[in-house]
């Protein structure tokens, strides 16, 4: 890792996108959903941020966040077990007048006094529901040097299919696309309808701490509760506001659908390549033995974790720590998270199971492509 970074200060949004995958946020937030056979969904963004020498960040929880907590611990993995700056998790704001937070600006109207109390010069700020390897420093850099007021992340591409879903339903989450001038953003638009390659934005956003603090303590009295809607496009005439574009890898989550494509994508060594190259993704260590293929035991195209034992066959699937596989059964097209037991003669496909699943002998469970079988946690099949 690198030394600290001390003139930013991190927050993340943990809980943003928790409706848009429902199936998998009902006993954990969008942050700790498991991701690429080992990994949880914050590991990317927290990892991102502490590589790049950020070294104070906070985590505004919102609910559901158990799983968060025992994922994180003290942060020792990401070296933010610190006496000062550190792991930071905030748990819900909420008074007496007001709901738990809704948006952005509610959540760090709660922890205002925090923030006045912080030395860093700027704070970058990120949700969590892209896998990516970011590189802060360059966009700090890049915000420092174009003069701005406040920078912007943004990406190149298409607007996914799943984000219908918010189009037809906003309060399961929105999206941002850029009107650009020059490297000036000069239009916001919120769930655009419109075809071909748009400036998409990240939710990644750096300005200076000071003017986070009156910007968000001015929203919030005027009833204020998203940062975009409320701070960026108000502000677009009077504050400098630019986009910084990033072209690497990225895997965004929006839909159970996209869950499972962004993981098999990663069965692509071009694209598991592009996503951990760099700097080292960090995540909670589970002393486990390596994974053992016992007897007939066949694979072919697999991202398989530590800990797991297989004895059947399993083809272009995604296996996470302690997963079995019995014998005789056959796994294809599949997530399997941790500790789920596949028993004897079982035959999946297009299968995702949550965490400690277990499905008994001789079952037959078949999914497609287009929609596959998802299984909670803890179930027997």
């Amino acid at each position: 890792m690198v030394m600290s970074n001390k003139s930013a200060l991190g927050i993340i949004f943990p809980n943003i996108y928790d409706k848009l995958v429902p199936d998998l946020t009902s006993e954990r937030l969008m942050a700790s959903i498991p991701f690429g056979s080992r990994y949880r969904m914050i590991d990317f963004i927290l990892s991102s941020m502490v590589n790049c020498g950020i070294s104070n960040i906070s985590i505004l929880v919102r609910e559901n966040y158990f799983s968060l907590l025992d994922h994180l611990g003290s942060g020792r993995e990401w070296d933010l077990a610190r006496k000062n700056g550190g792991l930071n998790i905030f748990p819900p704001f909420a008074q007496k007048s007001m709901s738990v937070y809704g948006g952005r600006i509610e959540a760090m109207a709660g922890i205002l006094g925090f923030l006045k109390s912080q030395k860093e010069k700027y704070v970058v700020m990120s949700d969590a529901n892209i896998a990516m390897n970011f590189d802060f420093r360059a966009l700090i850099e890049a915000h420092i040097a174009s003069g701005a007021d406040i920078t912007a992340a943004y990406k190149k591409e298409e607007i996914p299919e799943d984000t219908v879903t918010m189009r037809e339903d906003s309060s399961k989450g929105t999206y941002y696309t850029f009107d650009m001038d020059g490297d000036r953003i000069n239009g916001l638009h919120i769930n655009s309808q419109k075809s071909g390659i748009q400036n998409f934005g990240m939710n990644i956003y750096v300005m200076e701490r000071e003017l986070l603090i009156d910007t968000i303590n001015t929203a919030f009295i005027s009833g204020g509760v998203y940062f975009e809607r409320d701070i960026l496009l108000p502000h677009l005439n009077d504050l400098k506001i630019c986009g910084y574009e990033y072209t690497g890898y990225t895997s965004r989550i929006l839909s159970l659908k996209g869950y499972f494509d962004e993981n098999m994508k990663l069965l692509d060594d071009e694209n598991l390549d592009a996503l951990f190259s760099g700097h080292t993704i960090y995540t909670k260590i589970r002393d486990d033995n390596p994974t053992r293929y016992i007897g007939d035991a066949k694979a072919s195209n697999v991202m398989v974790a530590d800990g797991c034992v297989i004895e059947g066959e399993v083809e272009n699937s995604i296996l996470f720590r302690g997963v079995k596989i019995g014998k005789g059964a056959k796994v294809k097209n599949c997530i399997l998270m941790q500790d789920t037991v596949v028993e004897d003669g079982v035959d999946i496909e297009y299968v995702i199971t949550d965490k400690k699943v277990t499905i008994t002998e001789n079952k037959h469970l078949n999914g497609t492509d287009s929609f596959p079988v998802f299984i909670a946690k803890r179930q027997t099949v």
